[in-house]
């Protein structure tokens, strides 16, 4: 029976041997990718290689390579605790990247050894795609395995099952095979052989790819024929821990589970907040108190707990030593204010309870007090009290699609709307970006906006947190070019010339051939450049005073600056 990290090395020194270069696992939080909160597969670091933004060959010697990479996927959170569901787990992968590449008979015949003879697996079935919307069936697949295995059993799915993207309205995209193992999906290898536009037409990519991914924990359930994850080498010690303050398996299976990614979070520089991946690292951490027996997680199990996962993992992934004293803190302090949470709703829970407590009430707990509803129902249950649940799921649903709106503004960045008070926004984001990397350093770089007739808000790389004299300095920046009445013009140029004049841009991989460069300038000296969309003012003079209102972390190495006009 192998362990995790046997696991781990073999799936490694295969494709090593393979010709493919070894590549570590990028932090849990993307750093060019803002349209997403973590890091949810192992191709998400390869983005770049795959449209052509990046060389492969230059940046990493070959165009092969493999990864162990940590994800985190919240989507399923409520049901953590069953055989299978994990909010952090592990994705083993092989990637090829375009030109110079290998493609499905390389990846099929990679897959198929290390499954039947490096792990002694057998393979139930495997799956291709049937063909649909113009795209035929993937008998080339087919015929590889059935090369490989002329017994093996193909079945054919279509486009739901069987076919991966494109990451939002357009982009690469193709078919997959999957393998099966004890009737378990242990294997995903996709084909990138097509791009679809916005009006979902399809054309051949000149570079094709490969990406795969093969999650840890589902192949070490079936190597070991264990039930479950929880079973494995990886939750063995940390379920122990956890039923000091569990009293059974589904809150120790919970515990465990929000734990291991609480620290894995920390560890790559999320903080607890009310937005954001600060957010789903509040919720995990507030979920396991609920689950405790005590709603209460003191300082001696917080230390074993987390003790446990960084000494399980830190062999993998060393820079959890590092970091062992601040996610102590950080959970010890996140869990002590939840306690404090708790106190005032329980208060006011004694206020609002009668013989029945209305849903209205029991979302006022939640979304006002930080009371979990879960904690409402399981103290309303024990006085006998009856709760609407079907009204709580009601505001619920206003919440939940007033938050849609805003992260889909957040998400997308830039401006919310093209009112007058936006747009001055707009363009004080531009000088805040020129300010910035004046003051603190070209390194600077941005990683996303949001903007809206309220206030500006800006992401940007730097390694540590802003002091008083830098953001007075920064504010002095903005506001002088604001007193000076600088104009702002435009032009229009190619991405190239653009670089050349050295205009800053984000994301080059998503602009067409010609791009609008914003300069704003008193007609000698440039203080920003930029390639946007605009609308932008005419003149700074009429802004307003900048004034920043709060600078914070959001990730390692990103910190975000919200600022006013005044």
């Amino acid at each position: 029976m192998m362990t995790s990290q046997e696991i781990r090395q073999k799936f490694l020194d295969y494709f090593k041997v393979q010709g493919h270069v070894v590549v570590p696992s990028s932090s849990l939080v993307p750093e060019d990718d803002a349209s997403v909160l973590f890091t949810t597969a192992g191709m998400q670091q390869f983005k770049p290689y795959y449209v052509g933004a990046r060389d492969p060959e230059k940046d990493f010697g070959s165009f092969s390579t493999a990864s162990v990479q940590k994800c985190v996927r919240t989507s399923d959170i409520e049901e953590v605790g069953d055989d299978t569901h994990l909010t952090f787990f592990e994705m083993l992968g092989n990637f090829s990247f375009g030109e110079g590449a290998y493609f499905k008979k390389e990846a099929i015949t990679f897959a198929h050894e290390f499954i039947t003879k490096e792990m002694g697996l057998g393979i139930d079935y495997v799956s291709i795609f049937e063909g649909t919307d113009g795209i035929p069936r993937d008998d080339e697949s087919e015929a590889i395995w059935k090369s490989l295995d002329p017994a093996i059993e193909v079945r054919a799915f279509g486009r739901e099952d069987n076919f991966w993207g494109p990451t939002g309205e357009e982009g690469p995209c193709g078919p997959t095979t999957e393998i099966y193992v004890n009737g378990v999906e242990v294997w995903n290898v996709v084909f990138n052989e097509y791009f679809q536009d916005r009006e979902k037409n399809f054309t051949p990519l000149e570079r094709t790819g490969v990406d795969t991914g093969m999650g840890l924990e589902r192949l070490l359930v079936q190597e070991n024929a264990v039930g479950s994850i929880y079973e494995t080498d990886l939750f063995k010690g940390i379920m122990d821990q956890a039923g000091l303050v569990a009293d059974n398996n589904v809150s120790k299976r919970i515990i465990s589970d929000h734990f291991r990614t609480a620290v894995f979070m920390i560890s790559d520089g999320v903080i607890p907040s009310n937005t954001g991946g600060g957010y789903i690292l509040r919720r995990l951490l507030r979920r396991s108190v609920i689950k405790s027996t005590q709603r209460e997680i003191n300082t001696a199990t917080i230390s074993t707990l987390v003790d446990f996962v960084i000494d399980n993992y830190s062999s993998i992934y060393p820079d959890l030593l590092d970091n062992r004293g601040i996610i102590k803190q950080v959970i010890e302090e996140e869990l002590s204010k939840f306690a404090l949470t708790i106190e005032k709703g329980l208060k006011e829970f004694e206020k609002v309870s009668g013989e029945h407590m209305s849903g209205a009430d029991a979302f006022v707990l939640f979304s006002t007090y930080g009371f979990p509803l879960e904690l409402t129902i399981e103290l309303a249950k024990e006085r006998g009290i009856e709760i609407n649940i079907q009204e709580f799921e009601k505001e619920m649903e206003k919440h939940q699609e007033a938050s849609r709106t805003a992260s889909a503004g957040m998400f997308k960045g830039g401006l919310q709307d093209h009112s007058e008070m936006s747009v001055k926004y707009h363009t004080a984001t531009h000088l805040l970006l020129a300010a910035l990397r004046d003051v603190l350093g070209e390194h600077v770089e941005q990683k996303g906006s949001n903007i809206n007739k309220e206030r500006l808000r800006l992401d940007f790389s730097h390694p540590e947190k802003l002091t008083d004299k830098q953001k007075k300095e920064i504010e002095d920046w903005v506001n002088n070019a604001v007193m000076r009445d600088l104009g702002v013009s435009w032009s229009e140029m190619s991405v190239d010339e653009a670089k050349q004049k050295g205009a800053i841009g984000v994301f080059d991989d998503k602009y067409g051939d010609r791009v609008k460069v914003y300069s704003i300038s008193d007609g000698e000296e440039v203080v920003s450049m930029e390639i946007c969309g605009g609308p932008h003012v005419e003149v700074t003079g009429t802004m307003g005073t900048f004034k920043i209102k709060k600078e914070e972390a959001v990730s390692q190495g990103v910190r975000r600056i919200k600022a006013v006009l005044t």
